[in-house]
């Protein structure tokens, strides 16, 4: 079912052209909604950060490496090359677009009735939700034809504990309409966590390729 669904979506020059451009378009709003606030942050830290504005980013560079498959005509599921480094970043794509694309139906249901109250509820709420629930709908195309590695899931797992640190401990979370505390600090860790075992259950491991 995922390899059949990943080609109706990514398998044509221009199926992959439409989930491309949705991709950008995503990453230019989340581009929007960090640039205010980045200033305050050191630049070194932007990444872990603007987390899901980065892990759209890096769910964007995973299609572009597949680009050269479908232009050629080959089964993008079957023909897509696959090596060391692309298993490092398809897994960290997909651990942080799931961790992200699930975390605000934790962050922003800790507040509900502060969001939903709000005058702009169908963009902070409603839309925040909707949009970052398709991050997980395209990190789940990506196991039909990635693969991971222990080192990859390792370092994928790494990432998202540094963000908790970052964010909850160091205090450069992204904006919200209260601050937060233990509670979602905890939960965001669990998200990640669940999302690198995730990542561990969908993928293909690389070493069974190279066999």
């Amino acid at each position: 079912m995922r390899a059949a669904i990943a080609e109706e979506l990514l398998g044509t020059p221009r199926s992959l052209a439409v989930v491309c451009g949705f991709t950008a378009f995503m990453l230019a709003v989340g581009t929007w909604y960090y640039a205010p606030t980045a200033g305050s942050v050191p630049v070194p830290l932007w990444p872990l950060y603007a987390d899901s504005t980065v892990a759209v980013a890096l769910g964007g560079a995973v299609l572009v490496g597949i680009v050269p498959t479908v232009r050629r005509g080959g089964d993008v599921t079957v023909d897509t090359p696959v090596s060391r480094a692309s298993a490092y970043l398809q897994t960290v794509a997909f651990v942080w677009l799931v961790q992200f694309g699930v975390w605000p139906l934790v962050s922003l249901n800790l507040a509900f009735g502060r969001y939903v109250a709000a005058p702009d509820a169908w963009l902070y709420y409603w839309g925040v939700i909707g949009t970052h629930l398709l991050f997980v709908g395209l990190a789940l195309l990506f196991p039909a034809f990635g693969r991971t590695t222990p080192g990859a899931l390792a370092t994928a797992l790494a990432l998202g504990v540094a963000n908790v640190v970052v964010d909850y401990w160091v205090g450069f979370h992204p904006p919200l309409l209260y601050e937060p505390g233990a509670g979602l600090a905890g939960a965001t860790l669990a998200i990640a966590v669940g999302s690198v075992a995730l990542a561990s259950h969908s993928f293909r491991r690389l070493e069974d390729s190279e066999r």
